[in-house]
């Protein structure tokens, strides 16, 4: 073990007690692989290692608290400034100690478990996120409230957006559904599964994923399997600029042939964050325009 690794553990160990050495109430949560998490107070220097969390932890009321994230988190704008860890291909695991953080929001499935593993036998607090659906999003904002010692305001954020989703809810159980392919990547071509957070944003616009059965989450498919569903419309979030154009070879498609083929906002479609009622917006918009031109 490294000096520096070394150092930040005694650091760690050195800032569990509060001042005085006066304990605070035990705040208690579980995570999405449901591990018990344990805190003596507040959480005060928090490393969040996925754009979704670290965007969720401000929006939780987290700002001050935040002492790191990884190298693709870029909102809220503030995010910007902070130290960099790695990402979903590795961790940094001495910058996050240096840190001397006293929680860490890992994701799941998207950073490698090994990198997760180390961290907590080293010593540090991993609060493990894993949200696929809508109602994750205001869940996992009212534990992370709950952990930062922000209760009151990932609350209010949690109301909100409940508030917003059920209106679109309600809206969509009155629309015709929609026939989709949602590309998520180009070569090779990649889609996403029913239990994606993407899938239940087409549904709250009264969309249907067309691949949604199939068993993995982000499956690459054939153009075969696509070309034999004939969606209504495709739709495409992150893919390299000009892959869309790629459809024009197979105009027999409906959506080729009535130019329903879109390209929205992968931040605001893909990230389990409040943002993500503004990319269903984009996405409602578009399907009531293929709803229009049937």
């Amino acid at each position: 073990m490294s000096w520096l690794l070394r150092a930040a553990l005694a650091a760690l160990a050195a800032g569990s007690l509060h001042a005085g050495g006066v304990q605070a109430e035990t705040i208690r949560a579980s995570d999405d692989r449901g591990a018990r998490i344990a805190l003596s107070g507040p959480a005060r220097r928090v490393v969040a290692l996925a754009p979704h969390l670290t965007e969720l932890a401000y929006a939780a009321g987290g700002a001050a608290a935040m002492v790191g994230a990884d190298s693709a988190s870029d909102y809220p704008p503030a995010a910007a400034d902070l130290p960099r860890v790695g990402d979903a291909a590795g961790l940094d695991l001495e910058r996050i100690l240096a840190l001397r953080p006293d929680l860490v929001f890992g994701w799941l499935s998207g950073n490698k478990a090994s990198d997760i593993a180390r961290l907590q036998r080293l010593g540090v607090m991993v609060f493990l996120s894993e949200p696929r659906r809508l109602g994750d999003i205001p869940r996992t904002l009212r534990v992370m409230g709950l952990l930062l010692g922000t209760a009151a305001v990932a609350e209010r954020r949690a109301d909100a957006f409940e508030h917003r989703w059920q209106t679109l809810r309600l809206r969509a159980a009155l629309l015709r559904p929609v026939t989709v392919f949602f590309e998520v990547w180009h070569q090779p071509l990649i889609t996403v599964n029913a239990e994606h957070l993407i899938s239940d944003v087409l549904a709250l616009c009264g969309g249907y994923n067309v691949l949604g059965s199939l068993p993995a989450l982000a499956p690459a498919v054939s153009l075969e399997s696509v070309l034999a569903e004939d969606p209504e419309a495709i739709f495409a979030a992150g893919v390299p600029p000009g892959a869309l154009a790629a459809w024009d070879r197979f105009p027999r498609l409906r959506a080729v042939q009535r130019r329903q083929i879109y390209e929205v906002d992968a931040d605001v479609v893909t990230r389990a964050t409040p943002r993500v009622l503004d990319g269903a917006d984009q996405v409602c918009q578009r399907l009531e325009m293929v709803r229009n031109t049937r």
